[in-house]
């Protein structure tokens, strides 16, 4: 359809984490410009916990028992922050792959696939003391 156009969105890798892990994946992939949000509370969720668990399940489900360590992982949802980002240009190709070599170091704490998804554009506060 001519002049149809997507809604703004944020291309975001959807992972399952270790809680125990969570705070040290955040830190690693802060310092790559890789923003960490998890969906319970994520600003766009109306019903955050709903939507993780609907995530957690649905990803538990598709992998029939491979991933049953991961029941009680944190859903998150990982984009990409302004300096991989050029104008309306795709995602570059390093910035998949960057992802996707943080989250291999991680194997042992991280449950997902390598494909990126949809989301609402996912604001970053804004310090307030400036």
């Amino acid at each position: 359809m001519p002049g149809v156009r997507r809604a703004p969105h944020e291309n975001v890798a959807t992972v399952l984490v270790d809680p125990c892990a969570l705070a040290d994946l955040e830190l690693e992939v802060m310092a790559l410009d890789l923003r960490v949000w998890p969906v319970r509370t994520a600003p766009i969720c109306a019903d955050g916990p709903r939507e993780a668990f609907q995530i957690r399940r649905r990803l538990l489900t598709r992998q029939r028992g491979a991933w049953d360590l991961a029941a009680d992982w944190t859903p998150v949802w990982i984009g990409f922050g302004p300096s991989w980002r050029v104008d309306d240009e795709p995602l570059p190709w390093a910035a998949h792959a960057t992802l996707w070599q943080v989250l291999d170091a991680h194997a042992e704490h991280v449950r997902f696939h390598r494909r990126l998804g949809g989301v609402r554009r996912l604001a970053v506060p804004q310090d307030v003391g400036r």
